[in-house]
């Protein structure tokens, strides 16, 4: 956009077909032969390598533009198809509309008084901007109902779909045993004493048909007319007809489709001036251009043709084909072969992977990947191209746990450090700093990798050079240097469900190859240590950087949109430290208690409890617990451990932490010092509680023996109990087997039974044991 304009905000988005005339205009030429290269490797004019539709061979100029390769983006072609197919990717939409309007007339099946009402209805649901698609349905499923168009009066059948592109008209045609249903119905009923059969003069009486006439169709002679048919069946009471599967051919439909009103179109939601319904019914089919579909030269010099090239030379074939056998006044039937073959190749070349269509495929018997298949999936244009782009300035490694870094911080490998650089303007007050990053180098971290000068050139910093480049850069210069302790990166891990997928942390230059992240940041990555992966990205410009320092970091992401409560917070070894250090109060003594304290920020010891018996000072897991608090905090809550957790003026009377305080997840205290005192005074309390309870953990110890593992003897016995009678009931069913005595189930062999009735009696003692 250029300076001075202000930016505009978009009104809507439309959709729409393409005329086949649009499919003409914008061809650069018509494609007539399924032929290449000639014989000398030069692409054919009129085939699908046509140096029209764009070039990939150097030195080659494109008939079109003019450009070469690699300038050229390519122009469509078009082939000007033999008989009308179906595009298959609007096969539903087809569907709806041959069931919603006339047969005859080709008039939306409602009357004047219902089309108004959905006219309403779609206003009103796009001013409210809501999806048109439900009312459109609703129409259509109205319109189905009417078995006489209210228009012309036409009688409706149903249509039948058969999937992919096949639709069949259910039609009332007459039987071919209409005689003897005539003579049956003409029989008295034998359950009335009175009734008397019909005599032909009295059906030619009834339905003013000459007696003659009715004659000759009780006697098959004559296939009554469908006016006669209707009378004998209203005086019979009795049903003369079969359904019949008539088959709609593609141009059929679109004749069908081009006598729909505008008028009517837009009572289904659909912009005719956009979209016209007879277009869904392809007589034009678009030729990508070769830019799309490039060749490529194998090893002995043979060309490779892409994919999409190989299905439109079928195409082009059966398009040939057709015309040659049409116009030689072939029977009906190679005919109809011949396009249903074209539609099969057609539908192939939009969708390889239709269910209940045969996939195209190569002599190998790899199927072809055609238009759909190159657009959707994990590999496709749209995630694996447009939104699964690969950056620069980022890495990917695996994570291990450090539990010494802080809650915003993130280890990274030296190596990562030396490689991903975060530009450094140099400016009088940085400039000796920026001089000794390039004068170190690109292997000395921190060093510089590149410099670039005001004129805009950029210089690679090698060993030779670094001290001469030092020497020169000046202020307005712009130094990559190596990222350093303190550097604001973003980190991510896949798959970023929410917005605390990926925040920003602050760099800690570490030895070894995995990137270091404390434990407490785990629960809104949704991360462990069994081979994660994460990306870190090396931010490159200061606004860049002031927005993630004050909107993405760790701590800024604390509490939880989705519940509104902390996400981070003390997970595993935290919370066993706490419940160790608060659960029973333990004491200890000023050795004891300041080796735990010193590995948070307090450097000084509260006043000691003084023990009653020895009289020596000593201080408690809880009042050690409270040095962590903010002044001011008072909370009360129930603990998992079934206590009450006291909190008075930031003191911990009572009570023990564990996750219900200090978890993530819905940490109480942890929740409420980040509402009441901050986001920052939260990160140095999960902090500080991380350091504490580890320590404690190292101090009471944490382990589990064999015995922890093993069940009471009480169990034990029970198991052995149920295990015994299973197999002494196991033993008396293959005694009664074998004494012939054991009987089968229904539909069973005696042998299946045997088998079932051991299955079932070891299946109820597993259940029982556990």
């Amino acid at each position: 956009m250029s300076t001075g304009q202000s930016p505009k905000s978009i009104g809507t988005i439309s959709f729409g077909l393409m005329d086949p005339e649009e499919y003409r205009d914008m061809s650069a030429t018509k494609v007539i032969t399924a032929d290449t290269y000639d014989d000398d490797g030069f692409p054919i004019d009129m085939g699908l390598m046509d140096p029209r539709l764009g070039v990939i061979d150097p030195g080659l100029e494109c008939k079109t533009c003019g450009q070469r390769s690699g300038s050229c983006n390519g122009h469509f072609g078009h082939i000007e198809l033999a008989a009308p197919v179906i595009h298959v990717g609007f096969s539903k939409l087809i569907r709806r509309l041959l069931r919603g309007t006339c047969r005859e007339c080709s008039r939306l099946l409602l009357d004047e008084e219902s089309q108004n009402t959905y006219r309403d209805e779609l206003e009103r649901t796009r001013s409210l901007d809501k999806d048109v698609d439900d009312v459109t349905k609703s129409a259509i499923r109205e319109a189905r109902k009417t078995d006489v168009c209210p228009h012309c009066g036409e009688k409706q059948y149903d249509v039948k779909h058969e999937k992919p592109t096949t639709y069949y008209e259910i039609q009332q045609v007459l039987a071919e045993d209409y005689s003897e249903r005539i003579a049956q119905a003409m029989q008295p009923d034998p359950d009335e004493e009175e009734a008397e059969p019909v005599a032909p003069q009295d059906l030619a009486d009834e339905t003013n048909i000459a007696l003659d006439r009715i004659n000759e169709i009780m006697s098959g002679e004559f296939r009554p007319r469908k006016d006669d048919r209707d009378a004998i069946e209203r005086a019979l009471s009795t049903d003369l007809t079969t359904e019949d599967m008539n088959k709609l051919m593609p141009s059929d439909i679109r004749d069908w489709f081009e006598d729909i009103s505008d008028e009517d179109l837009e009572v289904l939601g659909i912009d005719s001036e956009h979209s016209r319904p007879e277009w869904m019914i392809l007589t034009v089919l678009p030729v990508p251009p070769v830019t799309t579909r490039p060749s490529i030269t194998l090893d002995n010099g043979q060309r490779s043709e892409d994919d999409l090239t190989h299905k439109l030379v079928d195409i082009i074939r059966i398009n040939q084909r057709f015309m040659e056998n049409r116009e030689a006044g072939a029977p009906q039937l190679i005919i109809e072969d011949l396009w249903e073959l074209l539609q099969y190749h057609v539908t192939t070349f939009m969708d390889n992977e239709i269910s209940g269509t045969p996939p195209a495929r190569h002599r190998s018997g790899r199927p072809l990947k055609t238009l759909s298949q190159r657009l959707k999936g994990k590999e496709g244009r749209f995630r694996g191209s447009l939104s699964g782009k690969r950056v620069n300035f980022s890495s990917r490694t695996v994570i291990s746990p450090d539990p010494t870094l802080s809650l915003n911080e993130v280890g990274v490998p030296d190596r990562v450090a030396t490689e991903m650089t975060q530009t450094m303007v140099v400016n009088e007050n940085n400039l000796e700093r920026a001089r000794r990053y390039v004068s170190n180098g690109p292997d000395t971290h921190p060093g510089a990798n590149y410099v670039t000068r005001p004129d805009g050139r950029r210089v690679r910093v090698t060993e030779k050079v670094s001290e001469e480049l030092a020497e020169r850069v000046e202020a307005g210069w712009e130094v990559q240097r190596h990222l350093v302790d303190g550097d604001i990166v973003i980190f991510n891990r896949q798959p970023s469900l929410h917005r605390m997928s990926i925040m920003a942390h602050e760099v800690v230059v570490m030895p070894f190859k995995t990137f270091r992240l404390n434990t407490t940041v785990c629960p809104p990555y949704n991360a462990d240590f069994d081979g994660d992966e994460m990306n870190m990205h090396a931010l490159q410009n200061e606004e860049a950087r002031a927005e993630a320092r004050v909107l993405m970091r760790v701590q800024e992401q604390m509490l939880s949109p989705r519940f509104g409560e902390n996400i981070v917070g003390s997970i595993q070894d935290h919370i066993t430290g706490t419940y160790l250090l608060t659960h029973t109060n333990p004491t200890f003594n000023e050795t004891q208690a300041s080796d735990l304290l010193r590995q948070t920020s307090i450097d000084q010891l509260p006043d000691p409890a003084i023990e009653e018996e020895s009289g020596e000072p000593v201080w408690t897991g809880r009042q050690l617990f409270s040095e962590l608090l903010p002044a001011g905090l008072n909370l009360e809550f129930m603990s998992s451990a079934g206590d009450t957790v006291t909190i008075d003026d930031g003191t911990l009377e009572a009570g023990t932490i564990d996750e219900d305080a200090v978890g993530a997840f819905g940490g109480e205290v942890v929740d409420t010092v980040a509402k009441q005192f901050g986001k920052t005074r939260a990160r140095k309390l999960i902090n500080e509680i991380s350091a504490l309870a580890v320590r404690s953990i190292m101090h009471f110890g944490f382990s589990i023996g064999i015995d922890d593992e093993t069940i009471p003897g009480a169990a034990q016995e029970q198991i052995d109990e149920a295990i015994n009678n299973a197999e002494a009931r196991v033993q008396e069913l293959i005694t009664t087997y074998d004494r012939g005595e054991l009987e089968s189930l229904p539909g069973r062999t005696v042998d299946e039974t045997l088998e079932m009735k051991i299955m079932q009696t070891l299946g109820k003692a597993r259940d029982s044991s556990s």
